[in-house]
């Protein structure tokens, strides 16, 4: 018998003074049985971070051929497309080709190093491609401030991100825009 998804509620409430973007986002997030909370809170701060009413999670590890997040028109045409992780190059060119902006989204671990030092020549003709990056150290503080519901507060400002989730400071601030790495 397959395993199920494991079911998440975050009400988000967002101000980010960069964007002038001010909602609130009720979601609903579906945790595939092989992805820990590491990644799922990846995946919601990629949201945050794009955040916009057409902005979807996708069936992402369940499906090859969508993005973890997408941004779609109301012509079905993918504006973003969002990869979590150290994507291959045949997923980043798929993404670069079908979308008018691609952002990956990864922890900045020993893992990624490696990805980065082997992909990055390859990576810089690809000119609507951002990649993104978040402190190792963040992996963990977000993974424990996992509940199955989650009030969660949000001020981003000068390319930092502050975030307030239920039972969890998250003190320190967070690289937003964090650092191009091309």
């Amino acid at each position: 018998m397959a395993l199920k998804a494991t079911i998440f509620k975050a009400d988000i409430s967002i101000t980010d003074m960069d964007r002038n973007y001010y909602n609130d986002h009720n979601l609903t997030i579906a945790r595939h049985p092989s992805e820990n909370d590491e990644r799922m809170m990846l995946r919601l701060v990629a949201f945050i971070a794009n955040a916009h009413e057409r902005l979807q999670f996708t069936k992402g590890l369940s499906d090859d051929d969508v993005p973890d997040l997408w941004l779609k028109n109301f012509s079905d045409e993918i504006e973003l497309w969002v990869e979590l992780g150290q994507p291959s190059e045949q997923r980043i060119k798929k993404g670069c080709n079908q979308s008018q902006a691609m952002q990956i989204y990864a922890y900045a671990d020993n893992s990624f190093d490696v990805w980065w030092r082997k992909e990055q020549n390859k990576l810089q003709a690809r000119k609507n491609l951002s990649v993104f990056t978040l402190p190792e150290s963040l992996a963990s503080e977000l993974a424990n401030a996992v509940q199955r519901s989650m009030q969660i507060q949000v001020t981003i400002q000068d390319g930092q991100m502050w975030l307030t989730i239920e039972g969890a400071e998250i003190t320190q601030s967070v690289e937003v825009s964090i650092t191009r790495q091309q």
